[in-house]
């Protein structure tokens, strides 16, 4: 190629006809250079790479090096030197440059992803077009889909002349399909099967259990994946001077099918001997802890590579917990003076303690900074701890403001020994923001009402409005703030007023009408628990009518229609979720209990336990599961605790597939004379659900929006079955509802959308099933 290009670009001294040719002998000093043909390149950079200027004395070899002067820049793909007189002419063609790279048929490998590697190669936009480089550029993208397993892709390379000296590369692809592996073969392993080495291969052979696990395509990083996992089978299994000998990949005659040979050398096994540690341990750190580190090093077991660098990784962490975050720690091995022994030493270099000058916070556009800064677990001023940097991280993540938070740790310049922490967070809709606007289980919900648990940004907690729907009206008011002092301590209270019709709650007949006042307060035990105090005053009017069950009937004549009561509350909690919208690991336990005491005009007691627990499994599926108990009972003079305060269940947010509220017992009418198929609720309930979460392939934003397969289970069950009274039972795990399907919810400006389709799996002959519900704008 270089040798054509010489020949194109030879030099031509002429003289047009005006003067006889240049012998090689002959001279002559330039009075003048003239340069034609230049486009985008300026006359100045020419005349930075010519090694003559006006005056100098010219000959033949002089033209030679100017000439390999311009060709070096790369710019042109002709010249051409002549002489006019005393004048030096230079004629340029210069290469056109890339203006567009279009790519078609191509799936497997983003567009992006080739152009990345296009521009490695030296092409892409706004470059040089070389026509050598273009050559090559076929085998180039080919060698990208060969790395992928597709041996059979075609690549075709065109190029289209635009104006003003620029060019189109017009690539289209046929990708093929991508080859499967075949076969896998272990040749020299003697002490394990070949079955059991394969277990921890990606690239593996597809059988009839392929279809419900994933198999990796062939790549070299996959096989080099693979070889780093045989090679840490061994060694944590004592075989130290294990060694892959070779690895070696052939392809069938159709390109379909892969071949792999893998030759090993197990060698013999070897034994931990002593573990000691060496290098200059600061005195925040004690040498009891390292030693501590290393517990799972046992002498006298075979010699595990895992245990050495989970040691290496526990010391590490221990160093940068308190402020060593540049200790340097490495384990070796040493063959010891006992055969088939090795001695281990940990070298610690802990390096510099680091300590924090600043905190910074970005992307908080709404949020207040003392609401993340009260947040911090690390300080400024003090040493740098990972521990305490990603405790303060998961604490902004558990408020729920933020659809992500991150952070990064800067060196000061000119100060070695101190670093400026950068938070950044990404806003989102709090999660228990309310619409005015809504439809859900029971109807439409009209209103004008602000809730909100991030306020203006200052992170408290207020919930006021009017709302109105076919089953309640509702006026209240709560703010709850979260730091009421320094220490943490939160402090809330509310009133409410509330017109209720359990008639359109699918319940029995009747309304009630209430009127309260609350105040409560949490106090935080340690970082995932708190402990919660309340106090509510409270009055609440029954009204009955013709419909009204016997069962409330009976309450009424009992207790009365009116009832005035003090409950005081406590609740605890512990709380590991990692966030607080759309968990996806940890933990959540409650206990809650509220007691009607004396001077009541009625005393009953209400209990509840709520757990939720998230686990990823694999491939961005999490496994959940949560489960609520519920208990009501009255004490005292009092005989029927409160109907209206009686547990409910199916729906939504229950037992999705059943109706919302319509499990468990119903009413009975006329002292037994007859039954009806309405839900009067029950003193005792158990339900939860096991759900297997996934992100939707089509959606980028998987951070506002949750979808799952779902199991759930529940009813509720009474303490005083009526006659006549259906689906009444006490408590009996038998009479448990279940239902299967598919939920979904996603975060918008009018509060989560969430709806499910799903089937009652034993639904009773009574029950009330709903294979899609649906609710929007209200709290989930």
């Amino acid at each position: 190629m270089f040798l054509s290009n010489a020949k194109r670009i030879f030099i031509l001294i002429f003289l047009l006809g005006m003067t006889p040719a240049v012998s090689s002998e002959e001279t002559w000093i330039v009075e003048d250079i003239r340069i034609s043909g230049l486009q985008r390149i300026s006359a100045g950079s020419i005349f930075s790479n010519i090694p003559i200027t006006i005056g100098d004395k010219v000959s033949l070899e002089d033209i030679q090096n100017i000439t390999k002067s311009i060709f070096g820049t790369g710019n042109f793909d002709d010249i051409q030197i002549g002489r006019d007189g005393s004048a030096l002419l230079i004629n340029l063609k210069e290469r056109p440059t890339i203006d567009e790279i279009s790519i078609e048929g191509n799936e497997a490998i983003k567009s992006e992803s080739l152009l990345d590697g296009l521009k490695k190669s030296g092409i892409y936009r706004g470059t040089l077009f070389k026509r050598s480089v273009f050559e090559n550029l076929s085998s180039e993208l080919e060698r990208q889909y060969i790395s992928q397993g597709r041996y059979g892709a075609d690549v075709k390379v065109s190029s289209e002349n635009l104006e003003r000296n620029r060019v189109k590369l017009n690539i289209e692809i046929d990708e093929g399909s991508t080859a499967r592996i075949k076969k896998v073969n272990i040749v020299g392993n003697e002490n394990f099967s070949e079955e059991e080495l394969l277990r921890f291969f990606k690239l593996k052979p597809r059988t009839w259990r392929s279809i419900f696990s994933k198999r990796e395509p062939y790549s070299k990083e996959n096989l080099k994946g693979d070889l780093e996992n045989l090679e840490s089978f061994y060694k944590n299994r004592g075989y130290l001077k294990f060694n892959v000998d070779s690895s070696i990949v052939s392809l069938s005659k159709d390109k379909k099918n892969i071949f792999i040979t893998i030759n090993i050398s197990e060698n013999t096994i070897f034994y931990t001997n002593e573990v000691s540690y060496a290098g200059d341990l600061p005195d925040a750190i004690s040498p009891i802890l390292i030693l501590q580190k290393t517990q799972y090093i046992v002498p006298n077991t075979p010699f595990s590579q895992e245990a050495l660098t989970f040691a290496e990784d526990e010391i590490t962490s221990l160093m940068s917990n308190q402020g060593f975050s540049a200790a340097e720690v490495v384990a070796s091995t040493e063959d010891s003076d006992k055969e088939g022994f090795v001695d281990v030493t940990v070298f610690i270099d802990p390096g510099q303690r680091t300590y924090i000058r600043k905190i910074n916070f970005s992307g908080n556009k709404r949020t207040h900074d003392v609401v993340l800064r009260r947040e911090m677990r690390q300080m400024e001023g003090s040493w740098a701890s990972d521990v305490l940097l990603e405790n303060s991280k998961r604490r902004l993540d558990r408020l729920g403001y933020f659809k992500e938070v991150e952070y990064e740790t800067v060196p000061v310049p000119g100060e070695s020994d101190k670093i400026d922490v950068n938070f950044s967070v990404e806003e989102e809709f709090s999660g228990s923001i309310a619409g005015s606007l809504g439809y859900g289980a029971y109807g439409f919900s009209l209103g004008a009402n602000y809730s909100e648990s991030n306020a203006f940004g200052t992170g408290n907690r207020i919930t006021i409005g009017i709302n109105s729907s076919d089953y309640q009206t509702n006026l209240q008011f709560n703010f709850f703030d979260p730091y009421f002092t320094i220490d943490g301590i939160g402090l809330g209270y509310g009133a409410y007023y509330s017109s209720s019709d359990y008639s359109a709650f699918n319940a029995s007949a009747y309304s009630t009408d209430a009127i309260g006042f609350s105040s409560n307060l949490v106090l935080p035990i340690n970082e995932i628990q708190q402990l919660g105090l309340s106090a509510a005053l409270d009055q609440t009017k029954l009204k009955t009518d013709i419909y009204s069950s016997q069962q409330l009937l009976d309450y009424v004549n009992s207790e009365g229609d009116t009832q005035d009561s003090i409950t005081l509350g406590a609740s605890w909690t512990r709380n590991t979720l990692n966030r607080g919208l759309f968990p996806t690991a940890g933990t959540l336990n409650q206990v809650s209990t509220n007691i009607a005491i004396p001077p009541s005009d009625v005393t009953y007691g209400k209990v509840r336990y709520n757990f939720k627990y998230y686990r990823p499994i694999f491939f961005n599926l999490i496994f959940s599961t949560r489960n609520e108990i519920g208990a009501l009972f009255a004490y005292g003079d009092t005989e029927n605790s409160p109907p209206y305060e009686n547990f409910y269940a199916g729906g939504l947010k229950s037992v999705r597939g059943f109706k919302q509220n319509t499990l468990g017992p119903r009413a009975v009418y006329s002292n037994g004379q007859f039954f009806s198929n309405r839900p009067s609720g029950g003193a005792y309930l158990l339900e939860g659900g096991f759900d297997f979460i996934f992100n939707l392939a089509f959606l980028d934003d998987t951070r506002s929006v949750r979808s799952s397969l779902f199991v759930d289970y529940g009813n509720v069950f009474s303490d005083e079955c009526k006659i006549y009274e259906l689906q009444c039972s006490e408590f009996d795990l038998s009479e448990l509802r279940y239902s299967v399907g598919l939920g979904f919810t996603w975060i918008t400006q009018l509060g989560p959308l969430s709806f499910s389709i799903s089937s009652a799996l034993n639904n009773d002959e009574y029950d009330e099933t709903e294979a899609f519900q649906f609710e929007i704008g209200n709290q989930f």
